[in-house]
């Protein structure tokens, strides 16, 4: 204040808040309205009183509001922020606590020593590099490490992935780890196993879906089908979850980390972070919290392409004949849950409807149409229990999860049926 507009800027002084009152009202009142602190100083100059007010910078991946409004300068006016304005705002921190690093100065022998880079190169099906200075070359070019004057750095990213031990580099970095949790009973009064995995995510994947899954309980429904052992979980439906919930955290919640909680009847596969879409687009919609994991993680074979993930789970899971899995959304967690064998007649009237819906959702993202025959099969209902499944569609409708494909023949009997999003 107390300067002009326009260049070259003249002191002609300010009488704006002239007393320490007026100062301070006016400091309280801008901490009010924009949730930051301002210092002012007054200069005293030949040719007037100068107020200075020193703003901080906005704080990484924060976009600040003013009555409710976000706000940007478009030439000489303050508008309302884009979408893509604010969706750029809201990315710079996660994008940046990959970047961020995880060990510094660390010597060529030191990046070796705490990466496991023989996995790196395994999982690309490459060969591994004849010299160490090739090994960190590819690193690099991957913005997995950084040399600086010091040595490297190897950034979080890097940790997160290919760590020997995630609690070589910190604390923080350890409360990454995934813990599984395995129960005796339905509740959690009684802990049979309690184990962090202290690996990078894909370094440790493949042993942490074995163990997971080679501690379920059988499958004796499917067993007594095919004659032989049967896990309950499917390893590929177990596999998707764990991958998906390693990938889709919200990394900048501490604290906390991936957890998978199995029970004699259900496994509960949770991460930090609530999803940016609906539990009822898992299946055909696809956006990732952590675009720069989810790549490396893909090209590591560990994920499932865009959007091929969640479909794969509830297929195994009417191949296996157990309930729709159910994805809930809680206040700073999201959660899969996958159930044991349960037959049709012990089925609640919610798991019906979730598993006619996801069943609509699959056939629809396979160019295929729901029908009452189709939800039998699903079901292994025979063709006695049309009045009932017909039932189980109506329900479904009047939640408003599917609607009839009006393409199709209107008849009852051979209607077809579409998710309502379609």
């Amino acid at each position: 204040m107390g300067v002009t507009d326009k260049l070259p800027r003249k002191v002609v002084g300010s009488l704006a808040w002239s007393t320490a009152r007026e100062l301070n009202k006016i400091k309280a009142y801008i901490v009010e309205q924009l949730k930051f602190r301002v210092d002012a100083t007054e200069l005293q100059h030949p040719d007037g009183r100068v107020l200075v007010f020193e703003v901080p910078t906005r704080p990484v991946g924060q976009p600040l509001a003013f009555n409710g409004t976000y706000l940007m300068r478009a030439g000489e006016d303050l508008v309302p922020m884009t979408p893509d304005v604010l969706k750029s705002i809201f990315a710079e921190d996660k994008q940046e606590w990959f970047s961020q690093p995880a060990q510094c100065n660390a010597s060529p022998d030191d990046v070796i020593a705490l990466l496991d880079t023989q996995t790196y190169f395994e999982l690309l099906e490459i060969p591994y590099p004849t010299s160490r200075d090739a090994v960190l070359e590819r690193l690099q070019s991957q913005y997995l490490i950084k040399q600086t004057v010091q040595g490297w750095t190897i950034t979080n990213l890097a940790a997160i992935l290919l760590a020997k031990k995630l609690d070589a580099f910190s604390p923080a970095l350890a409360r990454k780890a995934p813990r599984v949790v395995i129960y005796e009973g339905i509740n959690k009064l009684q802990t049979r196993d309690d184990t962090t995995d202290n690996r990078g995510y894909a370094v440790g994947f493949d042993k942490l879906v074995d163990f997971v899954h080679s501690a379920a309980p059988q499958n004796r429904f499917i067993e007594e089908v095919v004659r032989e052992e049967v896990k309950m979980f499917p390893k590929q439906a177990l596999r998707e979850l764990i991958a998906n919930a390693l990938v889709h955290q919200d990394f900048l919640v501490t604290g906390t980390s991936v957890m998978i909680e199995m029970y004699s009847d259900r496994i509960e596969i949770s991460n930090p972070g609530i999803p940016s879409i609906k539990v009822e687009r898992f299946i055909d919609e696809y956006r990732s919290r952590n675009e720069q994991l989810a790549d490396i993680m893909r090209r590591f074979g560990i994920c499932e392409e865009k959007g091929s993930g969640i479909d794969k789970v509830v297929k195994a899971a009417e191949v296996f004949q157990l309930p729709a899995p159910d994805f809930r959304v809680g206040d700073t967690r999201t959660t899969a849950v996958l159930f044991a064998h349960q037959n049709f007649a012990d089925m609640s009237k919610i798991d019906r409807i979730r598993a006619c819906y996801q069943h609509c959702c699959l056939l629809y993202v396979s160019n295929q149409r729901m029908s009452n025959q189709t939800l039998r099969e699903r079901f292994r209902l025979s063709e006695s229990k049309v009045v009932m499944v017909s039932q189980i569609i109506k329900a479904t409708k009047e939640d408003g999860l599917i609607k009839t494909d009006e393409s199709e023949s209107t008849s009852t009997r051979y209607a077809r049926y579409v998710p309502y999003w379609a």
